[in-house]
């Protein structure tokens, strides 16, 4: 079948359901995905607006936890859906909860109040353990504020699973190096020694994004050396190397919003994903000159496509529910309660 016939196929699906479907795409999607979606944004910012929609139907372009996170917002009797359920993230699979609660549990030993506080891209469960022990969550824009909260509420914080974000957000609160410490969970957290963390205050679990910690700063030297002048931007899930070359750093919508409102004539070097790079490239084309840092794609986000799409809005209409996501009971009370906090918080800070 021809992408056309595929675009005709999904635009005729999507008229014949009207207002009681709503295609959402995240950022990293391929253009011909993102161009079938009714709302686009990130994860969070999606799925908080999936309940102010009147569509039964949801339709989530995107990875496995997003769409997780999307269920657990809905409202009742609003179902969500994700076109390729196996799509992961391969960043939020590096948390495995019963290793998580394992550190966790070690931490807490000695009877230091060690506070977690999860970054959205992670598994609903990893919501509901961070939830049930007084933790939030946060996003890659208020991840600073947000761990200002948490180191005010105990002894030290635990910081999931992306060590990079949460080394770069300490260095934005200026925390001493001395007081950080990359946590090694080797043996499932069975090996894992609490005496060496004992003085840290910013405890960092080793996970990343894989995407992002292919960006180095040899490429940025390499860039600025052939496009004199030139501004880079990445994104906070880099190295802090990288955050510290680069001219400024800050989540999705930062770094549309930097290019958006570069000067014209500006020469802008992005490091994120490169569907997002490529789609800011074609809609400033002719004013600002939009390069990738390096080509870097998320293999899990490639994963959707406009056959999967398409199939996904059959099986909807059939009332199949192969491609439903549902947040399991049991997580969803913590798991809200996580996300609750973060926006209760939020509006506090505002």
């Amino acid at each position: 079948m021809t992408a056309l016939s595929l675009n005709e196929r999904i635009e005729s699906a999507r008229r014949r359901f009207g207002a009681a479907l709503t295609v959402v795409g995240h950022h990293y999607q391929a253009d011909a995905v993102i161009r079938h979606a009714d709302l686009r944004g990130d994860s969070l910012e999606l799925a908080r607006r999936v309940k102010e929609t009147a569509s039964q139907d949801i339709v989530f372009c995107g990875v496995y936890f997003m769409a997780e996170s999307a269920a657990l917002l809905a409202r009742k009797g609003q179902r969500v859906h994700l076109p390729e359920p196996s799509a992961e993230c391969s960043m939020s699979m590096m948390s495995e909860v019963p290793v998580v609660e394992t550190v966790r549990r070690r931490l807490a030993e000695n009877g230091r109040k060690v506070v977690p506080l999860a970054y959205v891209n992670s598994t609903l469960g990893l919501k509901s353990l961070v939830g049930a022990h007084g933790g939030t969550v946060c996003t890659s824009a208020n991840a600073a504020t947000m761990l200002r909260w948490a180191l005010e509420q105990g002894d030290a914080v635990l910081f999931l699973p992306d060590r990079n974000l949460g080394w770069n957000m300490a260095d934005t609160l200026r925390m001493p190096v001395a007081e950080r410490a990359v946590l090694s969970v080797r043996g499932k957290g069975e090996l894992f020694d609490p005496a060496a963390a004992a003085k840290a205050r910013l405890l960092l679990w080793p996970g990343f994004c894989s995407i992002h910690i292919r960006f180095n700063t040899r490429q940025i030297e390499r860039m600025r050396a052939e496009h004199p002048g030139a501004r880079v931007v990445v994104h906070p899930e880099c190295t802090p190397d990288v955050v510290a070359a680069a001219d400024a750093a800050g989540a999705t919508s930062f770094i549309i919003r930097y290019v958006n409102e570069a000067p014209d004539g500006a020469v802008v070097i992005v490091g994120t994903e490169i569907n997002l790079v490529k789609r800011l490239a074609s809609e400033n084309r002719g004013r600002v000159t939009v390069l990738p840092l390096v080509e870097s794609a998320c293999t899990h986000m490639a994963q959707t496509t406009e056959k999967r799409l398409a199939a996904c809005l059959d099986a909807v209409a059939a009332g199949d529910d192969g491609f439903m996501v549902t947040a399991p009971e049991e997580l969803r009370e913590n798991a809200k309660l996580a996300l609750e906090r973060m926006l209760r918080i939020m509006q506090t800070d505002a």
